[in-house]
């Protein structure tokens, strides 16, 4: 029997998981569909009931998107540390009538940094702009990484500060406001994690934080040259680059996940990729 998975959210037509899964399917010769929920907003309880139907149909697991993360993290019997700490969910499986739940979107991003754009972390100083749901999922795998410093800088620091203080590290974890960035010098990898780009606004950050020698991520992704990139590429940086790869990678951590089998990304990335300019 073909087993079935799908991704839940509210608007979903924009979604390429389905394209995605797809070709993940095609190439490790797994015997899946995957199909495109819209998630029911009101009321309250119509997310957990859609999920129980999908799940009383056969389903095998789901992705979640926005604006569903917070509500599957809630109906969970049991969470992923990494989803425990971003208090959201990004896929789920279901097993022996239970719902288990993950996060991989911080997992998906570290990847796509380090492996495909070969930037790795470990010693390097990184520098995190938001303190969001983003932000929340992608920082135990940013520590794993081992920066030699990890700065998250958010408008209100107490935000930060409260997210940095959830986890025990020996690495330097430093929470700060925008105006403290400027006696911080370069950083070697700058994060784009706030919601500006997707209102082609530019986060309150100078290009002095940019090394030339460094990368910008940008974590929108189909956008284009977004403002921060442009600053980012303006400063000198030449590994620029947006989120579609973070997109892809969580997507093959979730596919791995279920089946057991982890697919190639890079040609789905490559088939994916808008250029910048």
């Amino acid at each position: 029997m073909t087993d079935q998975y799908a991704v839940i959210g509210n608007p979903i037509g924009h979604t390429k998981s389905p394209l995605i899964h797809g070709l993940f399917a095609k190439e490790t010769g797994q015997d899946i569909t995957y199909t495109a929920i819209e998630g029911p907003i009101e009321p309250a309880d119509a997310f957990a009931a859609t999920v129980r139907t999908f799940i009383a149909a056969g389903g095998r697991g789901m992705n979640v998107t926005a604006p569903f993360k917070l509500q599957a993290f809630a109906i969970a019997d049991e969470r992923s540390e990494r989803a425990a700490l971003a208090g959201a969910v990004n896929a789920m499986k279901f097993e022996n009538g239970r719902i288990i739940a993950e996060n991989f979107d911080g997992v998906g991003l570290v990847r796509d940094i380090e492996v495909n754009l070969n930037q790795p972390m470990a010693g390097k100083r990184v520098l995190v702009l938001g303190a969001g749901g983003a932000v929340r999922g992608a920082l135990l795998p940013f520590i794993a990484a081992r920066p030699a410093e990890l700065v998250v800088v958010n408008r209100d620091v107490r935000k930060a500060e409260a997210l940095l203080a959830q986890v025990a590290s020996s690495d330097p974890l430093i929470a700060c406001g925008y105006r403290e960035l400027d006696t911080m010098g370069q950083f070697d990898l700058v994060v784009n994690a706030t919601s500006a780009s997707l209102t082609g606004q530019l986060p309150a950050v100078a290009p002095s934080v940019f090394s030339p020698a460094g990368a910008a991520y940008e974590l929108a992704y189909g956008k284009g040259l977004t403002p921060f990139l442009r600053l980012a590429r303006d400063a000198g940086v030449q590994g620029i680059a947006d989120g579609v790869g973070m997109l892809v990678e969580q997507a093959a951590e979730a596919f791995e996940w279920w089946r057991g089998v982890r697919p190639q990304t890079q040609a789905v990335i490559d088939r994916l990729t808008v250029p910048l300019e």
